[in-house]
């Protein structure tokens, strides 16, 4: 079967996951992700993608990104990924491919889901016994988002300017959103969408997407479809 065109519907944030082939390490040292978090900075502005949050794992890395135009996540995605294994290959020596496919990508609706992929990336390390707390993990978004140093690579969403009137009620706003943590349904729904690249959103707003693109964007049910009752 052949495997569904991507969703490309841009000033919408879609959750990124680029893994390692067969799950092997992408990343061996701290220069590695510096890298990593350059090349990511530099392709973004240059092919117009906002980046809201990320986290670089050891065998895979997410991120939260608004592309503003139809090739642009592509296009980053594909610029950084072959920067990234050139310099991976020459370093480690080694040749061959790094990642375990093409990147998945699954389009959120912000106001339902945008907050909870948030925390959900920053809760990573967390979740994978790497730290105790997200403020202990060097490579994420978290540390912008509470305070604790700037990160050229983040452009906030609309969505953290709600979040409160000053920078330090939004970033204690923002702490204990983390703290609160992600529930079972919503990660779920998260890991699902990604997995699958469905859209992660209401119903209503599926179908509000719908309007704008042939290509279908949740799954539909299996059998044949339900013929409409005589008369109606």
């Amino acid at each position: 079967m052949a495997r569904l065109a991507r969703i490309v519907v841009p000033e919408y944030p879609y959750h990124v996951i680029q893994r390692g082939n067969n799950r092997q390490d992408i990343f061996g040292s701290a220069a590695d992700r510096e890298l990593m978090r350059d090349l990511l900075a530099e392709n973004a502005a240059l092919f117009n993608v906002a980046i809201h949050a990320y986290v670089l794992m050891d065998n895979h890395f997410h991120l939260l990104a608004t592309p503003q135009e139809a090739q642009s996540l592509p296009k980053m995605m594909q610029a950084v990924g072959r920067r990234y294994v050139r310099y991976f290959n020459d370093t480690q020596g080694r040749s061959g491919t790094l990642w375990e496919g093409r990147y998945k990508s699954a389009l959120v609706q912000p106001k339902e889901y945008l907050l909870a992929c948030m925390v959900y990336l920053d809760l990573n390390p967390v979740r994978a016994g790497l730290v105790s707390q997200p403020l202990d993990y060097r490579w994420s978004s978290y540390s912008h988002y509470v305070g604790a140093h700037s990160d050229r690579l983040i452009t906030p969403h609309a969505l953290m300017w709600q979040l409160g009137n000053t920078p330090f009620a939004r970033e204690l706003a923002y702490r204990e959103l983390v703290g609160a943590g992600v529930s079972d349904e919503r990660l779920a729904a998260l890991r699902q969408s990604t997995a699958s690249g469905w859209v992660l959103g209401a119903p209503e707003f599926v179908a509000q997407l719908q309007s704008r693109t042939d290509r279908r964007l949740s799954k539909v049910a299996p059998g044949r479809p339900v013929k409409p009752a005589s008369g109606a």
